[in-house]
């Protein structure tokens, strides 16, 4: 991408918003006040609430009181977990820095729950505040990174696989999120979620530097290299929040039989993919390592279904490294523009951090996702082109049919200019104009010699749309509550039958039109 800079980190950090209410059947609203004054019978013993034997997971009463009522001050509550995931049943070390004189840490697993999106599935007892250190600064690759000491330590016993929110609630009233997966050993047979703390990483602001930007508001200032030992920006976890909650709790709705990893797990733990039957990336997934893209073209070259919920995925290649104190995969290199100063640029053309597309070793993403990433910032309507696809069944679209808003901020198109795969139907064909030019947004879908099936919807918002007209995700860019409707229904139809195995063995295969498209 050419012009980049801080200007399109802040656009993309405020225009997140949009994803689940309408989605899953339920407002997406905050319930009313959560019983936040409660605390543990015993301040020095963990509570675990244990799940009925007999109840299937998603359909256990959940705790609607999950959210989060007061952020607060910058320094009145924030904290990192010393690892991005963990297998149930292992130990992680939460740090946490507070104002206040006490807090606790409750754990929420993310998922339908009967509507409730979330249930508490343990709560720490009381635990003394203090404020931790001042972060250093690596000069070098301009590094924000603390040094913490661990506040506590959480052995995730009876946690089931899942995404998970830790919020810290402190005695002085604010809180803050701190996001953490329990990842699957095994996604045979299953739908694997593939979430992106990469990405969330790359966007992180905490400290004022992340890939985009340094302190002074300035691209030339940003990070090299962003350090997953600090707190995350906002609330704690407005990434998931906007660009993956939804997917996680219809994709639990359906019933179908999941799993779950991230990114960074997949760089030396691919074999959660043998055998699944389908991979999601999900709204916002950018930074990929090259180990993490060939375990997932591995997966699709074995009859794995994959899908790609956004756009600009797979854009950048990285690298991951480990903390000063040895502490694999803590650290986030991308040298994008400045690649020859990337130690990899002459040693490992392969490894050097930068758009995939670019020198010194191009590869463009499309080879995969069969879309290539355009541009941003866009608003425009869906334009439904293929409206009898199987994907688009029950939803009543026509041909021409548009939704407003549904296309941006970031959009991909199919471009022969990069490697395609073919054949390739293209089911909506979104006019946008793009920098003072005319340009479209595809939505894709492939099949290959495999049986898989390929889906990209070729816009960031198809994930955030699911939440169109409920807060507080969900009340951004003027997306109607229709439009989150008719996405959900494609993206439960692409659930329902991606679970079922290669989707060319139950599915037409697709019919290139490519030759009928206006300005292709």
């Amino acid at each position: 991408m050419t012009g980049e800079g801080w200007r399109r980190r802040t656009f993309l950090a405020t225009a997140g918003a949009a994803a689940l209410g309408a989605a899953a059947g339920c407002s997406g609203e905050p319930a009313a006040r959560p019983r936040t004054a409660a605390r543990p019978r015993t301040a020095a013993r963990a509570m675990r609430r244990d799940r009925p034997a007999a109840v299937p997971e998603r359909d256990l009463p959940g705790d609607p009181d999950f959210w989060i009522r007061s952020v607060g001050p910058a320094q009145a509550i924030e904290g990192y977990a010393s690892q991005v995931s963990v297998r149930p049943g292992q130990e992680f070390t939460v740090h946490a820095s507070t104002t206040a004189s006490s807090f606790l840490v409750s754990a929420y697993r993310v998922g339908w729950y009967r509507g409730a999106q979330a249930r508490l599935v343990w709560r720490s007892g009381e635990i003394r505040g203090r404020r931790q250190g001042e972060a250093s600064f690596a000069s070098a690759t301009r590094t924000v990174v603390t040094d913490w000491k661990p506040t506590l330590t959480v052995t995730a016993d009876g946690w089931p696989e899942g995404a998970y929110l830790l919020r810290l609630d402190a005695s002085n009233g604010h809180q803050r999120y701190v996001p953490l997966i329990v990842r699957s050993a095994d996604g045979a047979g299953k739908t694997v979620i593939v979430h992106a703390p990469e990405t969330w990483q790359a966007y992180n602001l905490w400290g004022g530097y992340d890939l985009y930007q340094g302190e002074d508001g300035s691209y030339g200032t940003r990070s090299l290299e962003v350090s997953f030992n600090r707190p995350y920006d906002e609330d704690g976890a407005d990434r998931f929040m906007v660009y993956e909650r939804a997917f996680v709790v219809l994709a639990e709705q359906t019933g179908i039989p999941l799993a779950y990893t991230t990114g960074t797990d997949l760089e030396r733990d691919p074999a959660v993919l043998h055998g699944a039957t389908a991979v999601y990336t999900l709204g916002h997934d950018e930074y990929w390592t090259p180990q993490r893209r060939a375990a997932i073209t591995r997966a699709r070259d074995a009859g794995s279904n994959v899908a790609f919920l956004g756009a600009n995925t797979c854009f950048r290649r990285i690298r991951l490294a480990p903390a000063a104190d040895g502490t694999a995969d803590r650290t986030v290199i991308c040298y994008k523009t400045d690649v020859g100063q990337d130690p990899m640029y002459a040693a490992h053309p392969a490894l050097a951090t930068t758009d995939y597309r670019l020198s010194p070793a191009p590869d463009p993403e499309s080879s995969l996702t069969g879309v290539i990433y355009e541009g941003y910032p866009v608003d425009a309507p869906y334009v439904i082109r293929q409206p009898d696809h199987w994907l688009y069944a029950g939803t009543g679209v026509r041909s021409g049919q548009s939704f407003a808003h549904l296309v941006g901020v970031e959009f991909d198109r199919v471009n022969l200019g990069y490697p395609t795969p073919r054949p390739i139907e293209v089911l909506a064909h979104s006019p946008v104009v793009y920098e003072g030019r005319p340009d479209y947004s595809d939505t894709a879908y492939y099949t290959t010699s495999s049986g898989a099936g390929v889906f990209a919807p070729g816009t960031m918002r198809w994930v955030e749309s699911m939440m169109a007209g409920h807060r507080p995700h969900g009340d951004g860019h003027h997306i109607s509550g229709a439009t989150g409707r008719f996405v959900t229904r494609v993206n439960t139809n692409l659930l329902l039958a991606f679970a079922r195995g290669p989707a060319r063995e139950h599915y037409p295969p697709p019919r290139d039109n490519l030759g009928t498209l206006e300005g292709s």
